[in-house]
C-alpha cells in the first residue's frame, strides 16, 4: 500500500508541476498566470475536482514516443462558482504549447458531456498553439469531436470562453460558437491563419497583435466581447457574469437578495430628456439608475456602440437590457447594432432571461456602405429575435422611435408584453420637417404653410398618445417612476407561458 501511494504522491506531483520550472517561469514573464493558477483564481475556494490527471498521449511518431506529460496539456473537472457548479478546461500552454492531441481532445469532450449531462455552464480557458502536428489527422479529429459538443450545447447550457494566449486555425471555431468570449490585452490571439500566412498568401504585413488580438476583435469584428488587462481581471469577470446566469435552459436565471428598494424614485430621471431633440444623452446613465444597486454588466462596450446591451436586476431578478445609444450616431440602427442586439436577445430567450427594451431610434442609418453591407437582413435579425422571443418583454420608449425601426424594438406588435411610454415619446413614421416635406412636396416653396403643417405634424405625433390611443402603449408613465413600475411589470410576467408553432428550428436570415 506504502508503495501504491508514493506511487500516487509522485504522479502527481509531476503533473502538478506542468511543462516544468523553466516554462513556468516563461508563462510568468509574460505576464500570463499557469492553467493551474487560473483554475485558482476562477472557481470557489477548495471547490475544485480534477478529472484524467494521469492521461498521456498516444503518439508514437516525430519524437513523441520520448516525450510524455501527465494531463497531456489540459486540465479539466469541475469546481463551483459563487456556489454555483460549473465544469471546465484548461490548456496547459507549458506542455507542448497547449497544443490538442487526441486525448487531449478526449479530456475536453468528457467534460463537456458531463456539464451538457448535469446542466451546467461550461467554461473554456484557451491558450494553445493549436493541433498537435505530429498527430495529424487524429489532432483535426478531436477538434471536430470538441466543435459537435459545442454545437449541441448551444442553448442548453452557458459556454463562457476566455482566450489567454494563442488561438488559431480550427482552435477558433471552439470559441467562436460558445456564449460570450473574453480576451486578454497584449497576451491573447484569435485567427484562422497568422500573420506569417496572410503575407505569403496576400503579400500584407500584420502584427498578431493587428490582425488577431483583443483590441482588433472587441472594436472591429465584434469576435470578442470584452477585453481586459490581465488574467487575473478576466477570470474574476467571468465570475461576475455568471451572477447573471441559470445554470442552464431549464431552470429560471439566479435570483440575488439585493439591498435596494424596489420602489425607489429617481426625480433626475424627469430632466434626463434635453429640451432640445437634437441633443444627445447618454443611455447608460438610465439604465444604471433604474439597476438594483446601480450595477450593470455590459457586453461588447466597445462594438457598435449605438446600441448598448447587458444585465442588470431589478427587483433582485436578473433582467437582459437593449438600449439605443443616442451619443452615437443618434442612436440609429445599423448593421452592426443590429447583429449585436439579435445575438444577445436570443441568448436570453434561450435561457430564460427576461428582456428591458429601452427606445431612443430615429430609424435605420441610411447610406450605400448599410445597403451593400445588408443592413435589410441585419435588421431582419433584431426583429426576428425580438417577434420569436417568449421571455417576459418589457420596452420602455424613452424619446424617438421613427419608421420601421419603432417596430424592431420590441414594439407591441413583435409580441412585446408591456410597452410603456415617456411623456417626451414620439411615435411616428419620421420626424416631423422630413414628413411634412414628403407630404406636402409641392408647397415647399411657400415657409408659412411648412411651418403650420410641421406644427400640425408635431402636435399630431410628437407625442406618446396617438400609439397610446390604439393600445399600441400600454401607459405613459413618469421617468422618475421607470424602475419601481419596471419592477412590478416583470414581476407580473413571472409566470408568462408562450410557446411558438412546431418547427425543427428557424431559419432566421444569417
Amino acid at each position: 500500500m506504502n508503495k501504491i501511494l508514493a506511487e500516487l504522491e509522485n504522479r502527481r506531483q509531476k503533473a502538478l508541476e506542468g511543462g516544468g520550472k523553466d516554462r513556468v517561469a516563461t508563462q510568468h514573464k509574460k505576464g500570463k498566470l499557469t492553467a493551474r493558477e487560473r483554475i485558482e483564481v476562477l472557481v470557489d475556494p477548495g471547490s475544485f475536482e480534477e478529472f484524467d490527471m494521469f492521461v498521456t498521449h498516444r503518439c508514437n511518431d516525430f519524437g513523441l514516443e520520448k516525450t510524455s506529460y501527465p494531463g497531456d496539456g489540459v486540465i479539466t473537472g469541475w469546481g463551483t462558482i459563487n456556489g454555483q457548479p460549473i465544469y471546465l478546461f484548461s490548456q496547459d500552454f507549458t506542455i507542448l504549447g497547449g497544443s490538442l492531441s487526441e486525448t487531449n481532445a478526449e479530456k475536453i469532450c468528457k467534460v463537456m458531456d458531463m456539464a451538457i449531462q448535469n446542466g451546467a455552464p461550461m467554461i473554456g480557458l484557451n491558450d494553445s498553439g493549436g493541433a498537435r502536428i505530429q498527430e495529424g489527422v487524429s489532432s483535426l479529429g478531436g477538434y471536430a469531436e470538441v466543435f459537435k459538443r459545442n454545437i449541441l450545447a448551444s442553448g442548453v447550457i452557458p459556454q463562457i470562453s476566455v482566450i489567454m494566449g494563442p488561438c488559431a486555425g480550427g482552435a477558433v471555431y471552439s470559441p467562436a460558437i460558445t456564449d460570450f468570449i473574453f480576451m486578454v490585452r497584449g497576451s491573447s490571439y484569435m485567427f484562422v491563419t497568422g500573420p506569417d500566412v496572410v503575407k505569403t498568401v496576400t503579400n500584407e504585413s500584420v502584427t498578431a497583435e493587428d490582425l488577431g488580438g483583443a483590441g482588433t476583435h472587441t472594436t472591429k469584428s465584434s469576435v470578442a466581447d470584452i477585453a481586459f488587462d490581465n488574467d487575473v481581471l478576466a477570470l474574476r469577470e467571468v465570475r461576475r457574469l455568471l451572477k447573471y446566469l441559470p445554470a442552464s435552459n431549464r431552470v429560471a436565471p439566479p435570483f440575488s437578495k439585493v439591498h435596494d428598494s424596489p420602489v425607489r424614485v429617481e426625480n433626475s430621471l424627469d430632466s434626463l430628456i434635453p429640451s432640445d431633440a437634437g441633443v444627445a444623452y447618454d443611455i447608460k446613465e438610465l439604465i444604471i439608475k433604474l439597476a438594483d444597486e446601480y450595477d450593470f454588466f455590459e457586453i461588447q462596450s466597445d462594438f457598435a456602440r449605438n446600441i448598448v446591451i447587458g444585465f442588470i436586476r431589478l427587483g433582485g431578478s436578473s433582467i437582459g437590457v437593449v438600449a439605443n445609444q443616442p451619443k452615437v450616431l443618434a442612436g440609429c440602427l445599423d448593421v452592426d447594432s443590429s447583429r449585436k442586439a439579435a445575438r444577445f436577445v436570443r441568448f436570453c430567450d434561450a435561457f430564460n432571461i427576461p428582456i428591458l427594451t429601452l427606445v431612443d431610434v430615429p430609424g435605420f442609418l441610411p447610406g450605400t456602405q448599410q445597403e451593400y453591407g445588408g443592413i435589410i437582413k441585419h435588421g431582419a435579425k433584431l426583429l426576428f429575435a425580438y417577434g420569436e422571443a417568449t421571455v417576459p418583454k418589457v420596452t420602455v420608449i424613452t424619446r424617438k422611435a421613427y419608421g420601421g425601426a419603432y417596430d424592431v424594438m420590441s414594439s407591441k406588435h413583435l409580441r412585446g408584453d408591456i410597452n410603456y411610454a415617456w411623456p417626451t415619446a414620439e411615435i411616428a413614421v419620421m420626424g416631423a420637417k422630413g414628413a411634412v416635406e414628403i407630404i406636402y412636396k409641392s408647397d415647399l416653396g411657400n415657409r408659412d404653410k411648412i411651418n403650420e403643417q410641421t406644427k400640425n405634424y408635431e402636435e399630431r405625433f410628437s407625442n406618446p398618445f396617438t400609439a397610446a390611443e390604439k393600445g399600441y402603449i400600454d401607459e405613459v408613465i413618469l421617468p422618475r417612476s421607470t424602475r419601481k413600475r419596471l419592477v412590478r411589470a416583470f414581476k407580473r410576467l413571472e409566470g408568462k407561458k408562450q410557446t411558438n408553432p412546431w418547427k425543427k428550428h428557424d431559419n432566421i436570415p444569417l
